[in-house]
């Protein structure tokens, strides 16, 4: 939750909004981050104070095409959106780096957004961003690459854009060489705007883990522009602190938005000052340095507002803070009369091995200590079915209830290693009365993580300590599911109840 006081402290989003991008409209503040290949995609979140952050929504329900999201993606799908107000409507643009550079707009920000609208293809064009100029009406749009599926990269391409969106105007010219700016490299994640008869570019550059903000800035789009380290981290804990959004005030004040990458937590996002400097460069933080602490924006006083995490699943639904590992199936999840989330064991030759079970729900891993806590009952009498409450990354572990081969539910704890290609137990199982029990983990500092469990009189620890570890470009996710071994027919089902994140 955020502070209730005249100061905040850094990250103001602490869990994985990787690559945030904000937007000011009248006395709201909306801010989107990349989701890759979860579903639903491109979080919607609004603030009335840049410092606490509440999740209204997402702009994309599915990816495309669907058969390529159909398994988990976790290096495809939303690469860093750019989310811009123009001409009365909201616009995310963002890149699939296999696909090409994408578009969706809507009226408000909770929608109807648009169908996504291919606005150039090829592979490798990532981190678009466009601008509408209201000087001279023209639009323009800028890009970076991924040398992973263009073998470029530390570049940013420009084009000359329809003023609809839906479009560009020119082949493209590279506007930046990052190889020609003495001791860059990974230049991409531009923000493009205009200010004070300039147009801008706010661009990281070094690498996600060890990379500095750029500013570069020219009096034509197309170049050439000069440029400037505008925020590192310097003698402070905050590593490669860049990536982000420029936001200004209705009031004229001026913040940066940009993420840390903090390993199984992922990115996550700090709020740091910014004011123009006499010769007309952004200084971003205390000089150029990250801020820790430091006064609100002069912004009316807020409650204290944080993303959900808890849920009772009213009705069988679940909250906006759930996403699915790819795009969802028919029959995936049970809405009823009752609450808790009803899950069907979805039968799968993969149900090993949670890393490619598409059926995962899952939330964002908190980024301080807590207790996750939820309840679960079973109820497949198939053998072999399972369900449980999971920690996901390149490695995962997980801890629930698998119907045996004599027919009991037991209790069972499992991991595997980021190399292994299924899972194994973590210690031995144990019998569940009843079917049913509340599943905890507790997580600690460095994401470490010991799993327990309750099955009517009180928690028993289990196994080792589990170190959460991130997927690629993504953090470590909490994670719900059931799943069956293939077979014909339905496998049964599953029940969640009161999911709950508790600070330690």
């Amino acid at each position: 939750m955020t502070e209730d006081g005249p100061t905040y402290t850094n990250p103001v989003l602490n869990a994985d909004w990787s690559d945030p991008d904000v937007v000011c409209v009248g006395d709201d503040f909306y801010l989107t981050a990349s989701s890759f290949g979860r579903a639903p995609g491109l979080p919607l979140l609004h603030s009335r104070d840049l410092v606490g952050w509440t999740l209204v929504g997402h702009a994309l329900e599915r990816l495309e095409p669907e058969e390529e999201f159909a398994a988990p993606r976790h290096d495809r799908g939303v690469w860093a959106p750019s989310l811009r107000h123009h001409d009365d409507r909201f616009w995310i643009f963002w890149g699939d780096p296999d696909q090409g550079i994408f578009q969706v707009n809507a009226p408000e920000i909770r929608g109807p957004w648009s169908a996504p609208h291919l606005v150039k293809e090829g592979r490798g064009l990532i981190d678009p961003c466009p601008l509408w100029d209201d000087e001279t009406g023209e639009a323009y749009l800028v890009h970076a690459w991924a040398k992973s599926r263009s073998g470029v990269d530390n570049r940013l391409t420009g084009h000359r854009m329809h003023p609809d969106g839906t479009s560009l105007l020119d082949a493209g010219k590279v506007i930046v060489d990052g190889d020609r700016i003495p001791g860059w490299f990974t230049l991409e994640g531009p923000k493009l705007h205009r200010h004070d008869g300039w147009f801008w570019i706010l661009a990281p550059a070094g690498g996600v883990a060890t990379g500095w903000q750029g500013a570069l800035r020219s009096r034509g789009f197309f170049g050439p522009y000069e440029e400037r380290i505008v925020l590192e981290q310097r003698d402070t804990d905050v590593n490669g602190p860049h990536q982000g959004g420029w936001v200004r005030t209705r009031a004229g004040e001026d913040w940066f938005l940009h993420f840390q990458q903090r390993g199984a937590y992922g990115r996550v996002v700090h709020l740091q000052p910014m004011r123009w400097g006499a010769d007309g460069w952004p200084v971003i933080g205390d000089g150029g340095a990250p801020v820790a602490v430091h006064p609100k924006p002069a912004l009316p006083r807020q409650p204290p507002a944080a993303p959900a995490t808890d849920d009772a699943f009213p009705g069988g639904r679940f909250g906006r803070q759930w996403q699915w590992t790819a795009n969802p199936g028919t029959g995936w999840a049970t809405q009823h009369s009752g609450d808790g989330l009803r899950l069907a064991c979805v039968r799968s030759g993969d149900a090993h091995d949670l890393r490619r079970l598409p059926h995962v729900l899952t939330q964002r891993l908190p980024g301080t200590p807590c207790l996750v806590e939820v309840g679960l009952r079973l109820d497949s009498a198939e053998p072999g079915a399972r369900a449980g409450l999971a920690v996901l990354g390149d490695a995962f572990g997980w801890i629930g209830l698998e119907r045996g081969p004599g027919g009991g539910v037991r209790l069972v704890h499992r991991f595997a290693e980021a190399a292994a290609d299924r899972e194994r137990d973590a210690g031995p199982a144990r019998p569940a009365p009843g079917g049913q029990a509340r599943l905890r983990i507790e997580i600690g500092a460095g994401a470490r993580c010991r799993f327990a469990y309750d099955a009517g009189a009180g928690p028993v620890p289990s196994g080792p300590v589990f170190a959460a570890t991130p997927w690629r470009w993504v953090g470590a996710l909490l994670g719900l599911f059931a799943a069956a071994p293939e077979g014909p027919g339905a496998a049964g089902a599953a029940t969640f109840t009161h999911f709950r994140v508790t600070p330690c």
